[in-house]
């Protein structure tokens, strides 16, 4: 049987938004160039500004890209937290552990009619642990990639490609004074690769709920201070450049989903890189996440409301806690075009893929020792 929670009426999410829990990082990890995981954050990358004019399709033919039809579960970060709490001797307390990405998912659904996701869930040790069904994922993006561009038009994979050929020309691998002239200047024909990620863990709120989110963060602007205050970290993002209304409410509609992944890993700021149609980079543009809902209320189509993502997402956050209770494995899921979230339980016993044998293996050792 499914537990339903319901998107419409929207207008119950007007108001003042939910308390939030400022993004505090508590650990991070590493992919390196070949996606091996690393406890450490040697992929951390800084931010230095790239030369306008460049061609993002050049390189296309030498991307090595990222296969990611594996399913890594949750595996990195619960590995990231075993060494958190091994190091502090305190098990991390949260209400749920995820991705960024299923966190945006569930913020951005009040707004994205046309969007569905399903995620699995399991209830361990007081905590819901979600995770993408990568099934369900494989296939949506088997049948965009199947779906043939407009006469004229980049296909999806040559648009996905401009988005990491511009974080390659905007990114250094150290502070800018350490590296080379040659190399800021090259960068250009670097060989663009996507296998290599610094992942932020931070604890974070809202509403009635405590989170730990684990998710890529681009670059540092200066450099990450080690006295624990915040991060000026750096996300990175293309678009069409802004010829007509029709575009412009289409950039505000990315612009929601840009706040909202900057808003949970406490991203202060976003760069955006304006393309041309066929991917010559125009200009870029900076803006600090907090200001964004301000400015799209001010002065936009009224596409979104970044109070009523926050309500919106802390009282689906207290429905699944309601409904996530007790052994077995969960569904959540949004079909396309549909104006609920359903919940259904699909394995009774067991938390199927989501928690490895390592992670619940640490938790009983951890608790026997508190006893």
């Amino acid at each position: 049987m499914s537990n339903i929670f319901d998107i419409q009426p929207i207008g119950r999410f007007h108001g003042q938004s939910a308390a939030i829990k400022r993004p505090r990082e508590i650990a991070c990890f590493s992919y390196d160039d070949k996606h091996e995981f690393r406890l450490d954050d040697s992929s951390i990358r800084w931010y230095y500004p790239p030369t306008l004019g460049a061609d993002l399709s050049k390189g296309f033919d030498t991307f090595e890209k990222l296969d990611d039809e594996a399913d890594e579960h949750l595996d990195s970060l619960l590995k990231t937290i075993m060494d958190h709490e091994q190091k502090t001797g305190q098990r991390v307390e949260a209400d749920f552990i995820t991705w960024r990405g299923m966190m945006t998912k569930f913020m951005a659904a009040i707004f994205s009619d046309r969007d569905g996701f399903e995620m699995n869930a399991t209830f361990y040790q007081d905590t819901i642990f979600i995770e993408e069904n990568k099934k369900y994922k494989v296939e949506s993006q088997r049948r965009q990639s199947a779906q043939r561009p407009q006469p004229g038009r980049p296909s999806q994979d040559m648009m996905s490609f401009w988005g990491y050929k511009f974080e390659t020309l905007c990114l250094l691998p150290a502070p800018w004074a350490e590296t080379p002239r040659d190399y800021i200047e090259n960068r250009e024909n670097e060989i663009v690769n996507n296998h290599a990620q610094y992942c932020s863990v931070v604890r974070t709120g809202i509403g009635n709920s405590v989170m730990i989110l684990g998710g890529e963060v681009d670059a540092v602007w200066d450099s990450k201070p080690t006295d624990g205050s915040p991060v000026n970290w750096v996300e990175l993002k293309t678009s069409a450049d802004i010829r007509n209304d029709r575009d412009m409410v289409s950039y505000e509609r990315k612009l929601m989903k840009f706040w909202i992944q900057s808003f949970l890993l406490g991203v202060p700021k976003i760069i955006v890189g304006f393309r041309t149609p066929d991917g010559i980079l125009k200009r870029i543009e900076e803006m600090d996440t907090p200001s964004i809902p301000g400015t799209v209320k001010r002065v936009g189509k009224g596409t979104w409301d970044g109070n009523m993502c926050i309500n919106f997402a802390s009282s689906l956050l207290d429905f699944l806690k309601a409904t996530i209770t007790g052994d077995g494995v969960w569904r959540i899921r949004r079909k396309e075009r549909s104006s609920t979230i359903e919940v259904f339980k699909f394995e009774e016993t067991g938390h199927g893929d989501i928690l490895p044998d390592e992670f619940i293996n640490w938790r009983i050792k951890h608790a026997t020792k508190d006893q």
